[in-house]
């Protein structure tokens, strides 16, 4: 049986080895080479490489999958000028199923950075070929999909394979030492919070001649609910799932919600959301999040305790505003930082925890967090409340029929409708 990452979930107060933290190691430890392929060549996949390769010695990227030849092609580019890394042509795989010929090749360590939809798809595929994996927040776009997600790790915690995910702020220094002290209690017993992603208007695609529906939304992925979740669950879930975690590992029981589209260019989604979460005890977590360009930008997370309140990563203060805590970055003695980037971390602690047999595995975790957002999704959409117990039995499944294995072509080109849901009306 694995050793779960308990790290990204304690419960309990107290000191750090009571909250079972990983360790903030400079670099991963030396030892056999490993062997990684990425899956999705788009800019955060390309990042998540060179993260990989930065994390320690002894680290290879030796396959690449992705939809579009031109993606992969930047993305060698971008990998090789980064880090002098240059996979092989024959290793370079291309099309909806190249991922299936990544998986079979000779790699330890599966990339998964696609179009959220099909995450699942993918996860499964490495698990069941035994091959570590690290995959992109969200992990899924629907409850089928996060359910699916949740099976899976369990499967690879059978296996003692390791799985981390991309939801970086469990491995930035400020955020762990913040989290330390809130779950030792100095702010006290949580009441409430509150969370802000409120920023301009995301990237869009125009759409060229001779594109399907298909290959337009997939170039365009991140403005179809669909493939991206909504940019509640494709981009909020970072400050969702910092909440559940500062929580002690807890999430919502029920979520009221409304939003509305107000400037966007493509696509079938929202703009913006507010939400209303409501956690055990009455904690109740107000937020919001936008995509609208000029307009006040916030990205912060508030949470407040009997005894004080704090964002979560720089400080804490007592009732009065008085800090009693301002988190400070580690530097050497000539002045300069010595934390890494937490998108380096987060591989730091999955080559680690390979080198020294000791699974770790944040995949359930995640996919609880992405069903946090998909339930205030799901509440503004249909202007509904939505409870927890309601999601995990939904059979609610988002894209074309069949699901995430029936996408095996560029070709359909009866998908694109730009029906934008209306609240009141089931999604």
């Amino acid at each position: 049986m694995a050793v779960t990452a308990n790290w990204l979930s304690s419960c309990s107060r107290g000191s750090k080895a009571e909250l079972d933290l990983p360790p903030m190691l400079s670099e991963a430890p030396d030892g056999e080479p490993l062997k990684a392929g990425l899956i999705g060549c788009g800019g955060r996949g390309t990042g998540a490489a060179i993260n990989f390769l930065s994390a320690g010695p002894n680290l290879r990227l030796t396959a690449m999958a992705d939809v579009f030849e031109d993606r992969m092609a930047s993305s060698r580019a971008r990998i090789k000028k980064q880090t002098g890394e240059e996979v092989p042509d024959d290793q370079c795989f291309i099309g909806l199923e190249a991922y299936k010929k990544l998986i079979d090749s000779d790699v330890d360590i599966v990339l998964l950075a696609t179009p959220p939809y099909f995450r699942p798809l993918h996860f499964a595929a490495a698990v069941d070929a035994h091959k570590h994996v690290f995959m992109e927040k969200p992990v899924a776009v629907d409850p089928v999909g996060v359910r699916s997600i949740i099976s899976t790790a369990k499967r690879a915690d059978d296996l003692g394979l390791s799985v981390m995910t991309g939801t970086q702020r469990h491995h930035q220094d400020s955020y762990i030492e913040a989290y330390k002290r809130i779950r030792g209690g100095e702010i006290g017993d949580i009441v409430s919070a509150n969370s802000y992603y409120n920023i301009g208007q995301l990237w869009y695609r125009e759409r060229q001649s001779g594109w399907s529906d298909m290959e337009f939304m997939i170039r365009d992925w991140v403005n179809w609910c669909w493939l991206s979740g909504d940019h509640i669950v494709e981009q909020f879930i970072h400050n969702l799932d910092g909440i559940n975690w500062f929580l002690g590992g807890k999430f919502p029981q029920r979520a009221v919600a409304f939003g509305s589209r107000q400037r966007r260019v493509t696509g079938d989604q929202y703009d913006n959301f507010s939400v209303d979460y409501t956690y055990e005890g009455n904690v109740h977590v107000n937020s919001m999040c936008r995509q609208i360009n000029g307009c006040t930008n916030e990205v912060s997370d508030l949470i407040r305790g009997t005894k004080g309140y704090s964002d979560c990563k720089t400080y804490i203060s007592n009732p009065a505003g008085e800090e009693i805590w301002t988190y400070k970055k580690p530097e050497d003695s000539e002045g300069k930082s010595t934390v890494n980037s937490p998108y380096v971390q987060e591989h730091i602690h999955l080559v680690t925890s390979i080198r020294r047999n000791e699974p770790v595995n944040a995949a359930e975790f995640t996919a609880k967090s992405t069903m946090t957002a998909i339930m205030g999704r799901i509440s503004a959409y249909t202007g509904q409340a939505v409870t927890w117990d309601e999601m995990m039995k939904s059979n609610l499944q988002l894209g074309p029929e069949g699901g995430p294995e029936s996408v095996t072509s560029l070709g359909s080109s009866k998908l694109v409708n730009n029906k934008v849901p209306v609240p009141g009306s089931a999604e």
